[in-house]
């Protein structure tokens, strides 16, 4: 497992106004809006160390915006606004300080954290003249610094002693949390995971929202019940499904009691963040993440001669990178073997074209088919329904089978006779349906 800690963006964007008033917004590189903010606040004939100190905080503070995402969860499309009363002073087209950039180039991707929490902390600041707040002065960095002060004893003395300095973040593209499609049952990963941390401790303030106990990141009948509850409490259509706008809330609802855009945060702590999927796959990869690329472009590559039909399993070997830069290839993205986020999303367009309006090569075997979602105890459906009539035929000749009632509802005899197979044919005994296991079970079905 791994855990997606902050990125430095390329790119930031401002509204250059209040966040309730109308203005316009503007798309500037990161390391120039550090700087311009740094001009428009501070004194270039401070000390070093003061400057130092106060850079950090413009740093933390604008990245503690962008990792909560706390515009986007509150509607807006920009991440941080000029407005000094909420978030920094920023100066459209301003000259910038020589020391300022200087110093701004060498600790541009360095950010505040507090204790074992990861994310930037909320380095609140102030003057320290005309206004006066809980956080830092920055007309107080300078006595300080006069003092021999380091930049960190700087902060510390504003922030806590439990205050440390993360060097030399990652630099990259802004990673929006929405996957880009509505997440629904049966979905697994990433997205499923953030969903049901977040829910689970909002529930702590919202009791009536259910707790979700799975914790597999696979979307549930108890990760639909969930969602459902914080629809009705906020005021959303009651779906069960979390689309753009029931993402974003539950974004904003999380951030608020976790109170991460605060000085008393309750932070995120590295096993909070952990993450059960890659964003990438690449040669010598394995594992579940593997299965699903290989059961849908195999799936694909049955009727489509441009992308190789070949031999796979769960792991990321030379076929898979034969088959994966063949995809690439015939659908004009970055021909790399390696499978990205971007390949998945174009990879799960294809294949669910290809459930929904079927050609006529492919209606002779489309019921047969992987529904690009996992199976679970508690679900129901037509899909649910085409997987018992396959158990249905297995039971006919393996008498070990507990058996199945074609109802449509996965229940506790589906899930017996799903754990049965699983325990026959060497898969791991959780009563899920996958793409392997479903393959595996068509293949029964036809002896």
């Amino acid at each position: 497992m791994a855990i997606r800690y902050p990125i430095v963006p390329y790119e930031i964007t401002v509204h250059l106004s209040a966040p309730n008033e109308a203005a316009k917004d503007i798309t500037v590189p990161y390391i120039d809006y550090i700087k311009n903010v740094a001009s428009s606040e501070l004194y270039p004939n401070w000390p070093e160390n003061a400057l130092r100190a106060n850079i950090y905080a413009i740093i933390s503070f604008t990245l503690n915006r962008i990792y909560n995402e706390w515009y986007p969860s509150k509607g807006y499309s920009y991440d941080i606004t000029n407005s000094p009363t909420y978030d920094q002073t920023y100066i459209e087209n301003r000259a910038i300080y020589e020391r300022i950039d200087f110093i701004v180039d060498d600790i541009f991707n360095d950010y505040v954290v507090k204790g074992n929490q990861i994310q930037p902390y909320f380095t609140k600041y102030c003057d320290g003249r005309k206004t006066t707040c809980e956080g830092l002065s920055q007309w107080g960095t300078v006595t300080l610094a006069n003092q021999g002060k380091s930049p960190l004893d700087i902060l510390k003395y504003y922030y806590g002693n439990d205050i440390t300095i993360k060097n030399d973040a990652p630099v990259g593209d802004a990673i929006s949390g929405y996957p880009g499609y509505v997440i629904s049952e049966g979905d697994g990963g990433n997205p499923v995971r953030l969903i049901q941390r977040d829910l689970n401790r909002i529930r702590q303030n919202y009791p009536a929202i259910p707790y979700i106990e799975n914790t597999l990141g696979l979307y549930d009948p108890d990760t639909t019940a969930a969602v459902r509850k914080f629809q009705e409490i906020f005021t959303l259509p009651v779906t069960g499904k979390v689309d753009k706008a029931t993402w974003y809330k539950i974004k904003y609802v999380y951030t608020s009691v976790k109170k991460l855009s605060d000085l008393y945060s309750e932070g995120v702590t590295p096993e909070e963040a952990e993450l059960f999927y890659r964003d990438i796959l690449t040669y010598g990869d394995t594992g579940i993440e593997v299965e699903f690329m290989h059961y849908f472009l195999n799936a694909i590559a049955f009727l489509d001669p441009d992308i190789p039909y070949l031999a796979v399993n769960s792991v990321y070997n030379g076929a898979s990178q034969t088959m994966v830069k063949a995809f690439q290839e015939k659908y004009g993205l970055p021909v790399t073997g390696n499978f990205t986020y971007a390949d998945w999303q174009r990879l799960r367009q294809v294949y669910d074209d290809m459930l929904k309006s079927p050609s006529i090569e492919q209606a002779g075997f489309v019921s047969e088919l992987y529904p690009d979602y996992y199976l679970t105890k508690g679900m129901t459906g037509d899909d649910v329904k085409r997987f018992q009539r396959l158990l249905l035929k297995i039971c006919k000749f393996d008498k070990s089978i507990p058996g199945v009632r074609v109802n449509g509802i996965f229940d506790d005899l589906t899930e017996n006779s799903v754990k049965k197979i699983q325990d026959d044919y060497g898969f791991q005994i959780n009563g899920l349906v996958g793409p392997l296991l479903w393959k595996k079970v068509v293949e029964l079905s036809k002896r």
